[in-house]
């Protein structure tokens, strides 16, 4: 089981090893926990969750005017776990170089189907997020990550994952992507990407999301099959946020084939670090009982920049 005090003497050490460089990197953490009422098809139960919560550190350091090393080291944290289960997972884990030809890295991270969701799921890490009926949501280890420079707004991603073994199979997911998933830049984000033979899918995803004001709407639609035999199967999904200025009303309706997930819900900014929110999650899968939660929950982030 990872120490939580190994962890932080990790952070704190890759900290001070760059500290009398200013604005190079930044340590972070965010807190995320609700309370629950569930009903996973027999008798309702409460539970309290810890769901998207994390710390890291992350930045870049400048060679020369050419060249920079970037790295990132970030796990999640359990912070409802029970005594004697590890309550540190690995998340993105990775180090390499930035340049005029774009960014490599090695290590663990997202593949590049993942990355063309953005910010579309927005119950993310939550009962009712998209890896509840779809594949592709994976974040690999033994990974080659390229990113390219942006081109007019237009970049290309690619991860490849190692076979391991000479027994082991390779994979890799590509997409090409337009504007910003944070809709800060541009107003728009656009991606389409493939998966081959990931985890044992070959899976197509493309997506767009757009911001008009206070109102997001976002979209994806995706189809995914076995690599090795298995139908086909195909999906979608539609976002919505509305920022009324003191609460963010969430929407969300996902599909695949005749299963499907609903997610309404709201947050509730106590301000720029720190929310209160609740949803209702349901899950509709053809084989199971129906799936329904509701949650009241708060997150804060932190960060420190060096």
């Amino acid at each position: 089981m990872t120490s939580p005090k190994m962890i932080l003497l990790l952070c704190l050490t890759a900290t001070q090893a760059i500290a009398d460089e200013p604005n190079q990197g930044e340590f972070y953490a965010k807190l995320n926990v609700d309370a629950q009422s569930s009903d996973e098809g027999g008798d309702r139960f409460s539970e309290i969750k810890s769901n998207n919560s994390w710390v890291g550190v992350k930045g870049a350091y400048e060679l020369n005017s050419d060249i920079s090393v970037v790295y990132r080291l970030e796990w999640k944290v359990d912070i409802t776990g029970e005594s004697g289960s590890d309550s540190l997972t690995e998340r993105p884990q990775y180090v390499g170089v930035r340049g005029n030809f774009g960014e490599i890295t090695l290590g663990r991270n997202f593949t590049a189907l993942w990355m063309a969701q953005g910010k579309i799921d927005l119950y993310n890490h939550y009962e009712g997020d998209i890896a509840k009926i779809w594949k592709g949501e994976n974040r690999l280890s033994d990974v080659a990550t390229y990113i390219s420079p942006s081109y007019q707004g237009f970049d290309v991603r690619v991860t490849y994952q190692a076979e391991k073994t000479a027994d082991g199979d390779s994979a890799t997911s590509a997409g090409i992507y337009y504007g910003d998933a944070s809709l800060k830049k541009y107003p728009i984000f656009a991606a389409i990407a493939h998966d081959f033979d990931v985890k044992g899918y070959d899976t197509t995803r493309a997506s767009v999301q757009y911001k008009m004001g206070k109102h997001v709407i976002g979209g994806m639609v995706q189809q995914q099959e076995p690599s090795i035999g298995g139908e086909s199967q195909s999906g979608a999904l539609v976002s919505y946020s509305f920022n009324s200025g003191s609460l963010i009303y969430k929407l969300q309706y996902q599909t695949l084939e005749d299963d499907r997930t609903f997610n309404l819900g709201f947050d509730y900014p106590l301000g720029k670090q720190t929310k209160l929110y609740a949803w209702y999650a349901q899950i509709e899968k053809e084989e199971n009982p129906d799936n329904t939660f509701i949650a009241l929950g708060f997150e804060h982030k932190l960060s420190y920049k060096f």
